[in-house]
């Protein structure tokens, strides 16, 4: 099923525009289409922090994520659903706030017991983004270290009861 590269809605395997926001739909394997404005993002080459472990997790993307990577705008990020329930399911973080959690509400929802209903926020402050963990049973981590508020950079993994999501930023424009 295709992915939307503007929302990150999954849309019917027949759709050529997402039924959400109505942009045109790339259909996996296929090339994005061409634009004025496109962005490569390579993780490790040279960027500080990159010599950290990737043992938490196959963070590598889909050609069909990572054109959704690239189409994001700079001030958003996607979380892409790497390991657990729904694994392949992508998040789109676009507002200031988001909360995840098992609560039907919830901008992101997790439906699975190992998830409190508000587990936790994630929060942009212009480019950077925040999760913090919302008082939740069984913690929210990152690259497996429990927190209660840290910043999130591309290649973070961020993990929610079963949910391991990897965080991966908009640069397009930078």
């Amino acid at each position: 099923m295709p992915f939307c590269t503007a929302c990150g809605r999954q849309n019917p395997d027949d759709a050529r525009f997402c039924a959400q926001c109505g942009n045109r739909l790339v259909a996996e394997g296929a090339a994005p289409p061409v634009s004025d404005a496109t962005a490569t993002i390579q993780f490790g080459a040279g960027v500080p922090g990159a010599e950290r472990s990737e043992t938490t997790s196959d963070r590598a993307l889909s050609a069909v994520d990572a054109a959704a990577v690239d189409a994001l705008p700079k001030g958003h990020a996607l979380l892409v659903v790497q390991k657990g329930p729904g694994a392949g399911s992508r998040f789109l973080l676009d507002a200031d706030e988001v909360t995840a959690g098992r609560h039907p509400e919830s901008g992101i929802f997790l439906d699975d017991v190992t998830v409190s209903r508000r587990h936790a926020v994630f929060r942009r402050d212009g480019a950077t983004f925040t999760v913090e963990d919302a008082g939740s049973l069984n913690g929210t981590y990152v690259n497996r270290d429990r927190i209660e508020k840290t910043t999130i950079t591309d290649g973070d993994e961020v993990q929610v009861g079963k949910y391991r999501l990897v965080f991966f930023a908009g640069h397009e424009g930078a």
